[in-house]
This record gives C-alpha cells, structure tokens and sequence, in this order.
C-alpha cells in the first residue's frame, strides 16, 4: 500500500490461515503472489497464532500464542520458520 512507502518499520497483522471451507491455507508464503506497491519489505509478521520476524535468514518464529504449538504453527505456515532460542508464549 502506498502507506507503507517511506516507513521504517512494517508489521503485518493478519489470520494466520485463510479458511475457505475446503480447510486452513496458509497465508505465509514461501513467495509472494501479489504484486507488492512499496519498496520496503515486512520486518514483522503478527498473527493469533505467531509472531515471526522477517530476516535475511528467513522467518524467525519469535513467539506463540498460548493455545498452540511450534509444530501446529509450521504445519500452518508455507514459508520455512526457524524458531528463536528465546521463544516466548504470547501473554
């Protein structure tokens, strides 16, 4: 969005799947499928599920919702997610 050109920081919040009756599709993908309209890119993704960090490594999964697991939230994400040392369940 034009918003999001000159910012300094990015956060995307959003539902961490996209359920349209057939069963949860992930929405983090491993490459994006809409054209992007600013030049800078997402620091930080927050879900219900999730919160991932966008490095130059990949995605780093940096904390969890209370009512889930690190292997529920890979299974629900397309993107390959290393999970941080310091994971933190989300208060």
């Amino acid at each position: 969005m034009d918003l999001a050109v000159g910012a300094k920081k990015i956060i995307v919040s959003t539902l961490h799947t996209n359920g349209n009756g057939n069963g949860p599709k992930p929405k983090i993908l491993k490459k994006l499928t809409l054209p992007t309209t600013a030049a800078g890119v997402v620091d930080l993704i927050v879900t219900e599920k999730a919160v991932i960090e966008v490095t130059p490594d990949g995605l780093l999964l940096k904390e969890i919702s209370a009512e889930t697991t690190v292997e529920e939230v890979k299974s629900l994400t397309e993107a390959d997610l290393r999970v941080s040392p310091d994971l933190k369940v989300m208060e």
